[in-house]
């Protein structure tokens, strides 16, 4: 998961908690934080202090500790992140209508995101096209696109067929 989907994911976590989105600089200490850049960097960055950064990463970790209910810091932001939306993934794949929803099991921090190769083998039939009416399948699909992942990852976590997934971006 690259860092735009990290952030959208913690933008969510924390409007679901607050009301409130992450303002500009919020979002900059997160990804500087992730990328293991100094308050300096991401001050310079924002164009502001270091002072200003660092107490405004002081408030932010703070209110992610709230917001996930654990103790956030500089340096496990990375490890309570990952765990946090591995959680979400295998809770929304842990419906009874889908089965090894836990395939994901880490997130790939890789700044260069791979692309998936469409998967032709699998011709459309009209059991996928029954299958794809579930409306709950659909509803998990579209929340685990919107926590960023591919519909590769979805597929093999819904364990269904990556034309399925694709299909009902199309119906939509």
């Amino acid at each position: 998961m690259d860092s735009p989907q990290i952030l959208q994911f913690v933008d969510r976590a924390v409007w679901a908690k607050t009301g409130k989105h992450l303002n500009n600089l919020q979002r900059g200490i997160i990804a500087g934080i992730l990328k293991r850049q100094r308050y300096a960097d991401v001050a310079e960055t924002y164009d502001y202090s270091s002072q200003h950064v660092k107490k405004a990463s002081h408030e932010l970790l703070q209110m992610l500790s709230e917001v996930f209910g654990e103790q956030v810091k500089k340096s496990n932001l990375e490890s309570v992140l990952e765990r946090h939306i591995n959680q979400t993934i295998t809770t929304l794949g842990n419906n009874n209508t889908f089965k090894d929803s836990n395939k994901i099991s880490y997130i790939n921090n890789c700044p260069y995101p791979s692309t998936p190769t469409p998967d032709k083998s699998q011709p459309e039939t009209a059991d996928l096209q029954e299958q794809n009416k579930n409306p709950t399948k659909i509803e998990t699909i579209d929340k685990l696109r919107q926590f960023g992942l591919s519909d590769k990852q979805i597929a093999e976590a819904l364990d269904i067929p990556l034309e399925l997934v694709k299909h009902v971006d199309l119906e939509e």
